[in-house]
């Protein structure tokens, strides 16, 4: 009798893990792109994922053995183009209804941070990105020019606070002392997305949650959300949660297996979602607490603006957030604000310190500039004034961004364009790549920004000056700012670069002109990969190690 049962119910099984095997032979088997060169698979099940990750060099090998345009095989050895060639860049990039974010990528962020920005695409994305009510908080008052100027005060008073945090640590160290700055960037950029700002001064309550977090403040009670997200991207264990999310995502079934981490995964989305609730509810409370839709503008911060353009009955229905989307954007902009890679100003600022500490003349220069402002309390028109820490900001952006990589899904058959013909396997040679539906596309945004054949032998080097003079060939990189790939292009691009700027830029600005920074360790800091990010760390101590520096108090009478 039992037999009768579990008989059927193992080959239900069976054949629903066999069929997408299959499927995914036979589009390896078909695919136009077979013939393109590109490295061994080392297992079935992982591809070439596993080394990918523990290597952040291995497809600038790559890019050198098979030139611009490689096949590598992803997790369940799905084919997956990689290329660099600027004019298929392009395309992808201005094609955002061809070239969409991995459906497997999506669920895995709707599972973890649920229905965000990061986890929507077309109609959906551009419902919460751009009606007209939504892209009042998103574009234009909270991440404009104007509010990026007054906000950059809740910027310097944070920088100022973690600067004394240090100051204090080292003081009784004539020679300096050694700090783990990594975490304490990562804490004071928490404190900064949920702050609400001084309350006179209201347009700074704009970016923030009207949410204080205390991150800085250690003598407190653990922060939970510092937590959570400090095991996720940033613990020895964080590759594997990040691989497990997208196995289950491509592979639902996987989620009723019982698999170490999901646990975590599941703790770790109930933490965040219990937080959204709590900003949510006292930010309902404050605006019910209005006399009227007249007064529902007093409060401005980001998640009130939100509330009020919902409950506004001068907004049609359909261009309103439920109230999962609300919540869904709490965790999206915590991730944004702390830890997303296209704005992750800890790991910026952190791989900034740390290039200026191998780079002794180049911190020395910034200093010198840095000081020729007689204030501590810099506004954004003055930090933009000064050429060397523009330079220094752009290069770190350049040689160290922090994210690596994107993905892109074909959701139609498509040809790319190249700038230059590529030989496969056969010898022949190709103008074009022919892209069939569901291809998936690697898009190394860090190899773009350190392509020799763009910006010349030295790519790879740490030298603001270059951007005295850049080259022509870096016009072709599509972007945002400053001829960089790093804050990507099209209608995917950051939204809040200025606001990583600016926060940057400020925390270069406070703790050059406090400290000098050199190693703590010789050799053996380099960079350490989370999924999309890379990080700073000592390679020796493994990837939880961090970036411990030397932080010397400056003293300005030498």
């Amino acid at each position: 009798m039992i037999s009768q049962i579990l008989v059927p119910i193992a080959g239900t099984l069976l054949l629903y893990l066999l069929f997408p095997i299959l499927q995914v032979l036979y589009y390896n088997v078909t695919s136009p792109l077979r013939h393109v060169a590109g490295p061994r698979s080392p297992s079935l099940i992982f591809g070439n994922f596993k080394e990918m990750a523990g290597d952040p060099g291995l497809t600038a090998k790559w890019r050198k053995e098979f030139g611009p345009n490689i096949l590598f095989r992803g997790l369940f050895s799905i084919y997956e183009l990689h290329t660099s060639d600027l004019a298929a860049i392009n395309h992808i990039v201005t094609k955002p209804d061809i070239y969409q974010k991995l459906p497997s990528n999506i669920t895995s962020n709707e599972r973890l941070f649920g229905k965000g920005l990061v986890s929507v695409e077309l109609e959906e994305h551009r419902r919460q990105a751009s009606d007209p009510h939504i892209n009042g908080w998103l574009h234009n008052p909270a991440f404009g020019i104007p509010q990026i100027r007054a906000v950059t005060e809740i910027f310097v008073e944070k920088a100022v606070e973690l600067r004394n945090i240090w100051a204090s640590q080292v003081a009784d160290e004539s020679d300096g002392g050694r700090i783990e700055i990594l975490s304490w960037l990562r804490r004071m950029t928490l404190d900064v997305i949920g702050q609400a700002g001084p309350p006179k001064v209201e347009l700074l309550k704009s970016i923030g949650f009207n949410y204080q977090f205390d991150a800085l403040q250690v003598d407190k009670k653990p922060n939970e959300l510092n937590q959570v997200f400090a095991e996720l991207f940033h613990s020895p264990q964080s590759s594997r949660y990040a691989t497990l999310r997208i196995q289950q995502a491509m592979v639902p079934i996987l989620r009723l297996v019982p698999a170490s981490g999901s646990n975590f995964l599941r703790e770790a989305r109930n933490k965040m979602y219990a937080i959204g609730m709590q900003i949510v509810s006292k930010s309902k409370a404050e605006i019910n607490a209005s006399k009227g839709e007249k007064n529902l503008g007093k409060s401005r911060d980001l998640l009130s603006t939100l509330l009020k353009a919902n409950l506004s009955t001068t907004i049609p229905e359909t261009q309103r957030l439920n109230d999962a989307e609300v919540v869904g954007q709490i965790p999206t902009f915590f991730l944004a604000g702390h830890e997303q890679p296209v704005k992750t100003t800890s790991l910026s600022t952190a791989w900034a310190l740390y290039a200026l500490s191998v780079n002794a003349a180049a911190q020395s220069k910034l200093r010198e500039e840095l000081l020729t402002l007689s204030t501590d309390n810099p506004t954004l028109d003055e930090l933009n004034s000064l050429p060397y820490l523009e330079y220094v900001v752009r290069e770190v952006m350049r040689v160290h961004a922090p994210v690596v990589f994107t993905q892109r899904m074909a959701m139609e058959d498509d040809v790319l364009p190249l700038s230059k013909p590529y030989i496969d396997k056969r010898g022949r040679s190709h103008d074009s790549l022919k892209i069939p539906k569901g291809q998936r596309i690697h898009i190394p945004i860090l190899a773009i920004n350190t392509d020799k054949a763009i910006w010349g032998e030295d790519a790879s080097e740490f030298k603001p000056e270059r951007w005295d003079k850049i080259p022509e060939s870096v016009s072709a990189i599509p972007g945002v700012w400053a001829n960089l790939f790093t804050f990507f292009a099209g209608p995917h691009n950051c939204i809040g670069f200025r606001f990583a700027l600016a926060e940057m830029k400020s925390l270069l600005f406070t703790l050059v002109r406090a400290f000098e920074f050199e190693l703590a360790v010789t050799g053996g800091i380099g960079p350490v990969t989370t999924g999309l990010l890379q990080r700073p760390t000592v390679l020796a101590d493994g990837p939880s190690a961090g970036l411990p520096l030397i932080v010397k108090p400056y003293n300005t009478q030498c």
